[in-house]
């Protein structure tokens, strides 16, 4: 399967070319574009979720860790004193990064159900509903961040499949339909408890047509047209007889 860098600047590079695109286009504000960068990028890091020493995990866990110790202290920094609140930190530090990663790495298996399209479906849509219902965000903006992540989710489970080809002798590996999966039948009540969590999410996402209706709007795509070459090159173009 492709190591950490491949999926990381593949990622990068597939979120930043279309956040590019639909930022020319106007469809996204400055914000919007970084955000879809980083979330793509996001992402293209996030099957790896179910391996226990892959960088995603370990980064994951530890920036998780920090932040949950720090709201701990947060919480209680008016009420308990400073040696209190130093053993609170480290506590809840260790708690999350030792505890709960242990259980989290021993109830997955990695190329499991994480690994999987509904799984990332699942995310996707998460982060739209979050977006929208809970940080307010704009119904374009909300899809979109969710489409990104889930996109950037897409590139990774492809490079898998891909590296699963042994192009020297164009056999299949192993490995070969484990990364881009739908379903598995030795998990199949995984797999019905993840059908069934999308299928709440796809109810309550919020309103997709008008942002379909954006998409389609050819003014967007007129503007992107206008501006997709640079002025010196469309000059040149335009005086060729």
């Amino acid at each position: 399967m492709a190591n950490f860098n491949t999926h990381l600047n593949t990622a990068f590079m597939v979120s930043g070319t279309l956040s590019l695109t639909v930022y020319k286009a106007g469809l996204v504000d400055d914000s919007g574009f970084l955000m879809c960068v980083a979330l793509g990028t996001i992402g293209g890091l996030l099957p790896d979720l179910d391996s226990d020493n892959s960088t995603p995990i370990k980064l994951g866990f530890n920036i998780t860790s920090f932040i949950f110790a720090f709201g701990l202290v947060m919480h209680w920094r008016s009420e308990l004193s400073l040696l209190s609140l130093i053993v609170l930190w480290l506590a809840g530090y260790c708690f999350m990064r030792y505890t709960v990663f242990a259980v989290f790495t021993n109830m997955t298996v990695h190329r499991g159900v994480i690994h999987s399209v509904p799984y990332m479906a699942i995310l996707g849509l998460g982060l739209t509903c979050l977006s929208y219902y809970v940080l307010q965000l704009p119904l374009t903006a909300s899809w979109f961040y969710g489409l990104f992540l889930f996109g950037g989710a897409l590139v990774h489970l492809l490079l898998d499949e891909v590296y699963s080809v042994n192009l020297s002798n164009m056999k299949m590996k192993r490995s070969s339909g484990t990364a881009m999966k739908f379903y598995q039948h030795k998990d199949k009540w995984w797999y019905l408890l993840i059908y069934t969590v999308l299928a709440m999410l796809l109810y309550l996402t919020p309103p997709f047509e008008p942002f379909w209706q954006q998409l389609r709007d050819p003014a967007p795509w007129a503007q992107l047209k206008v501006g997709i070459l640079p002025d010196i090159v469309e000059d040149m173009l335009r005086e060729r007889p």
